[in-house]
């Protein structure tokens, strides 16, 4: 009898140890979410296809749009010609020059060597030009005057705007009347073409310093040159001028184009300085103030001039004895 009792009671712990650990594991397990199917609701044919679709948050604002950002166009960014600085000359003093020597000088940009400084990448004009535009160079006015009679002593600012408009072809345009007679003429400014730019004139100073002993050139001033008609014949003039110590900030981070490399690493100012360009002198300093084309025309002009060109060497070479 006791040992029935016994069974019993094991039975009834074991039974009411399992209801408690069902009820257990059904308080941790939270309730299936009963999903109520929707019927579908009766096609309206008169209804448009713009309904708004159930379920779609219509009212969610979108984020701010990411501006777009162009991909880098290479595999390196050119970023040391931007940043570079202008290696100043050394300082000159008055008593340190034993000879100076004023020289002016043609580049012709359609020549082979010069052809850099007019690529359509980056034009030497297009450069200036730019710069004048948004203030960060003057222009001064090449017109002779007493106290200026070269017209290249930079004591004529001009105004902004009036340097471009100086670049720009002009055309002789008739004026008629009502009845179609012929009453005058005006001059009315054209369009700006900077492939008409095809020469550059520099003014340099040819300097021996005997502290340094070195035999050196400085360009002072650059004139772009325009093509003008006097009389009955077309000669070209300097447009303006531009003081180059003050436009060497500019040249620094403007790289030139090459057609053997595309890394050339050497800025407008590095070709001036390092005086990568081929020109042709057309006047230097001299008593009567006389260009060489006052005194001999045709090949003689050019013979003239690599007789100025060889003068300077030879004035060096004569310095030293070995």
């Amino acid at each position: 009898m006791k040992k029935i009792l016994v069974v019993l009671l094991c039975l009834a712990c074991i039974s009411t140890y399992a209801q408690r650990k069902r009820k257990k594991k059904a308080a941790a397990t939270p309730p299936a979410q009963t999903v109520q199917q929707q019927q579908p609701a009766a096609v309206n044919p008169n209804a448009t296809t713009s309904a708004k679709p159930i379920g779609v948050d219509t009212t969610k604002k979108a984020g701010p749009v990411k501006p777009f950002e162009a991909p880098l166009d290479g595999y390196f960014k050119k970023t040391n010609i931007l940043s570079a600085k202008v290696t100043p000359y050394p300082n000159l003093r008055e008593s340190d020059v034993a000879f100076a020597k004023r020289v002016w000088r043609e580049i012709d940009i359609r020549e082979k060597m010069n052809a850099y400084l007019a690529s359509p990448k980056q034009r030497l004009i297009d450069v200036l030009l730019n710069a004048i535009d948004a203030g960060e160079l003057t222009a001064y006015d090449p017109i002779a005057s007493k106290e200026d009679p070269g017209g290249d002593k930079f004591l004529v600012p001009l105004a902004q705007g009036k340097a471009r408009s100086k670049m720009a072809d002009s055309s002789v345009v008739d004026k008629f009347d009502a009845n179609g007679n012929k009453t005058g003429s005006t001059v009315q400014a054209g369009e700006f073409n900077a492939d008409s730019i095809v020469k550059f004139r520099i003014k340099e100073d040819w300097v021996f310093d005997r502290q340094r002993s070195i035999f050196e050139p400085r360009i002072v001033g650059i004139a772009p040159m325009i093509k003008i008609k006097i009389g009955t014949t077309e000669d070209y003039q300097p447009a303006f001028w531009i003081y180059f110590p003050d436009a060497r900030h500019i040249l620094a981070t403007k790289e030139i184009v090459s057609r053997s490399s595309d890394a050339t690493g050497l800025s407008f100012d590095d070709a001036f300085v390092k005086r990568i360009f081929t020109s042709y002198i057309v006047k230097e300093s001299n008593d009567k103030d006389e260009r060489i084309k006052d005194y001999a025309s045709g090949i003689d002009r050019l013979y003239e001039s690599e007789r100025m060109k060889k003068t300077l060497m030879d004035w060096e070479l004569n310095l030293w004895s070995y």
